[in-house]
């Protein structure tokens, strides 16, 4: 059964998460549609262009005209949307409902939703489940939805993370993720810390960042690079930095590091497609 796919976000106020997503599909849609003259590539053309004739000529039958907003089958290809769950503009079951009946429209018969969340916090574990079984309450049966495990679920993450460190001249190395109430939610970011020789801080759970640079200050550490476990800039990412700022003037004999975060990359778009598949 050949699948759509949508990659869900938290959501924010501040443009740059949506826009830094509209580029990760991007980059998606061109990774998978390079291999598109491939026998297996053009096995799905053909399935999804046989589901869109059938569909049509059941619209035909029953209809004077065709709405032209309706895919030929020569339009088809890989559909990939994007959703939030929180700051939409509808919630996050309506949207899924309505990229499904586009989905529908183009041949497809299953959507596959792909969080792209890092901790496997409340959003995660419960917000996203739920919203996903208003979507098949509405649906019905019309379309399949499958939902995906989260990005942060992947073991590539700590690779990516790796690779900006080795550019660094730090001693010690702090991660920074969001945090959640959820228990249970760190331990993934304890294990990736342990993979890139990291201690870990929360933005908004303890231990802070305040009190990891503290300790190492106090340890005797001069080089310390801070890295933001967020997929995006955005205002929390704004805010580390001003916080970062804080505390190299409390401690002026720090070299501090401010790495970026993930990004809308080519290595981050791999990574979620070997998710995907796997």
């Amino acid at each position: 059964m050949q699948s759509a796919y949508l990659l869900v976000s938290h959501g924010s106020r501040d443009p740059r998460p949506q826009v830094a997503m509209e580029r990760l599909a991007w980059l998606l849609q061109g990774s998978r549609e390079q291999g598109a003259g491939s026998r297996e590539a053009e096995e799905q053309r053909k399935q999804r262009r046989l589901g869109a004739e059938e569909r049509s000529r059941a619209i035909l039958a029953t209809s004077h005209s065709l709405d032209s907003r309706l895919p030929t089958p020569d339009s088809l290809s890989l559909l990939i949307g994007t959703a939030c769950l929180e700051l939409g503009q509808k919630p996050l079951h309506q949207q899924i409902a309505e990229f499904s009946d586009r989905a529908l429209s183009y041949g497809y018969q299953q959507v596959q939703i792909v969080p792209l969340f890092l901790l496997p916090g409340v959003h995660v574990m419960e917000d996203i489940p739920a919203e996903v079984e208003q979507a098949r309450q509405i649906l019905k049966s019309k379309v399949k939805l499958e939902l995906r495990p989260h990005l942060g679920f992947h073991a590539g993450l700590a690779r990516l993370l790796k690779q900006q460190l080795d550019r660094t001249q730090a001693e010690q190395t702090i991660l920074l993720a969001h945090g959640s109430r959820r228990a249970g939610s760190e331990y993934p970011v304890e294990a990736i810390a342990q993979q890139i020789s990291a201690v870990t801080a929360y933005w908004s759970v303890a231990p802070s960042l305040d009190q990891r640079v503290q300790e190492l200050a106090l340890a005797g550490w001069r080089r310390i690079a801070i890295v933001p476990y967020f997929l995006f800039a955005g205002g929390i990412t704004d805010a580390i930095a001003e916080v970062v700022g804080q505390l190299q003037q409390q401690f002026p004999a720090i070299e501090f590091c401010l790495m970026q975060p993930l990004g809308a990359t080519q290595e981050l778009a791999d990574l979620i497609w070997d998710l995907i598949e796997t």
